[in-house]
């Protein structure tokens, strides 16, 4: 593996910033391009100077399902303007682009969802994401770019935005409730830990792979509940949970479990923590063994 110029788009988000630090320590040089160092994404004139790169990696843009509701017109433009602008930066040089896509399954006809299961986007979000991987396809076939698109199921560890279940659970830990309300406790997610994520980027970013879609997933499955049970029994103080049986979210899905044997199969990659492993790096990271 030789060192390359690897530009990250939304490099100073969760992913991002974990992404670069690890990338560095593999000896590339990385550029991060994000509205904090100063770039636009959806302003195509705000990418002109981005010097000539070997991969480009795409996180950029919104993705909190239940906002893509309130503002969809929003997330329809930014995401996809930052893909298209995204993919002209890599036509430009000639380079690789992976696109870290999502979970676009819906509710799944069967279980594990691989790769070949039809796509359905059940929320303005998830359809930003299949617009972007059609973008992708389009470039890939018509100007030959070299692309990588992983779909990434349910993500958690330290440093998530706290919307989302687990980090929301542990931000009201860390502020002493111990008393945590939560809704419906019965979907299922098929959740992958934030470094495995992380694994899958690099390996795809450095492989010879000229276009693929894979899976980035655990084969596995937590209900809510499920969820609240492993994270209460590794604590060494005592939580209660308090579930709203009569709330649901618009488009829920109650179960997912992905296949992750293609991206095994092509890339060599396979989570190296397990769930329980990783909520129980999280309590440690976050020092709530108290």
């Amino acid at each position: 593996m030789y060192k390359k110029r690897i530009v990250i788009t939304g490099g100073e988000g969760f992913v991002g910033k974990k992404l670069s630090l690890f990338l560095k320590n593999q000896g590339h040089d990385i550029e991060s391009i994000d509205m904090l160092t100063g770039y636009d994404l959806t302003k195509k004139e705000d990418l002109e100077n981005i010097k000539a790169f070997d991969v480009l990696i795409h996180l950029a843009g919104l993705s909190f399902v239940p906002d893509s509701y309130f503002d969809p017109e929003r997330f329809y433009r930014t995401n996809f303007l930052t893909t298209l602008n995204a993919l002209e930066l890599c036509k430009k040089h000639h380079s690789k682009m992976v696109f870290i896509s999502s979970y676009l399954y819906e509710n799944p006809i069967y279980l594990p969802v691989d790769e070949r299961h039809p796509l359905i986007a059940h929320n303005p979000y998830a359809q930003t994401k299949l617009i972007g991987e059609m973008l992708c396809e389009g470039y890939h076939r018509d100007f030959n770019l070299p692309i990588i698109i992983l779909r990434p199921f349910n993500i958690y560890g330290k440093g998530q935005n706290e919307k989302f279940l687990i980090s929301s659970i542990f931000t009201q830990l860390n502020n002493g409730n111990l008393f945590i309300e939560l809704k419906d406790p019965n979907p299922k997610r098929d959740y992958v830990y934030i470094d495995d994520v992380v694994g899958a980027i690099a390996i795809s970013a450095n492989s010879n792979v000229n276009y693929g879609v894979y899976n980035v997933c655990s084969n596995s499955s937590y209900s809510v509940k499920e969820v609240t049970q492993i994270i209460a029994r590794n604590l060494k103080f005592k939580i209660k949970f308090k579930f709203d049986i009569n709330v649901n979210r618009v488009s829920e899905i109650y179960d997912t479990i992905g296949s992750n044997s293609k991206i095994y199969d092509d890339l060599g990659w396979k989570p190296k923590l397990s769930f329980e492993e990783g909520i129980i790096k999280d309590i440690q990271e976050l020092n709530l063994q108290f």
